[in-house]
């Protein structure tokens, strides 16, 4: 199955670029939402959280989320230790998912594609774009947080210049009408490139 990496900085639209590709019959893998599942339900991948963190990283609902954000908020071998843990199971859920679904290709959304090496495996990689500020006014809205908050975030991510100069393909997100357009005709090179490399 031929894999296309999606990525995109915060409020770039990159889960809009997604879902118009789903329209179209694309089967969509959102490692955000199945890690955190992942988190919950994998036994092994729990024993090993258990083991790196302590017990208290599982409370009665689950994933402590908060205990676990603030060991690794501001500690980078904290959570290069959680990334090196949760990355690869993730990853190995992703290509398992990948063997059930049919359609030209398949996609993994990802916002750290390039930060986590996801891009190494997949077969092409794709970045959502869109100009800092309009990102910023999306991400207030969307998240309900402050400008400096949503600067910080952004600040911790890999710049767009990068993600371009990383990415095969880039779909720039203004306007829904344009972006309509540019996917659909994203999703008939990247058809096309899939069923060649089938052939």
């Amino acid at each position: 199955m031929y894999k296309v990496g999606i990525t995109g900085g915060i409020g770039s639209g990159k889960s809009t670029v997604c879902a118009i590709l789903a329209e179209f019959g694309v089967a969509v893998y959102d490692s955000d939402s199945r890690a955190k599942r992942l988190m919950n339900e994998d036994n092994t991948l729990r024993e090993r959280l258990v083991e790196r963190f302590g017990s208290e990283v599982y409370c009665v609902e689950g994933l402590n989320r908060i205990y676990l954000a603030e060991r690794v908020f501001g500690n980078p071998e904290e959570l290069k230790a959680l990334n090196a843990i949760v990355h690869p199971a993730v990853m190995d859920d992703f290509d398992r998912w990948a063997l059930e679904q049919e359609g030209g290709y398949v996609v993994l959304e990802s916002a750290i594609l390039f930060e986590a090496s996801l891009d190494r495996r997949v077969d092409v990689s794709v970045a959502v774009m869109a100009p800092e500020e309009l990102r910023i006014e999306r991400a207030m809205q969307r998240d309900g947080a402050q400008r400096e908050q949503i600067v910080a975030r952004m600040n911790n991510q890999i710049s767009d210049q990068e993600r371009v100069e990383r990415a095969k393909y880039t779909i720039v997100n203004i306007d829904i009408d344009n972006l309509r357009s540019d996917v659909e005709q994203l999703h008939r090179r990247l058809s096309y490139v899939a069923q060649a490399q089938r052939n």
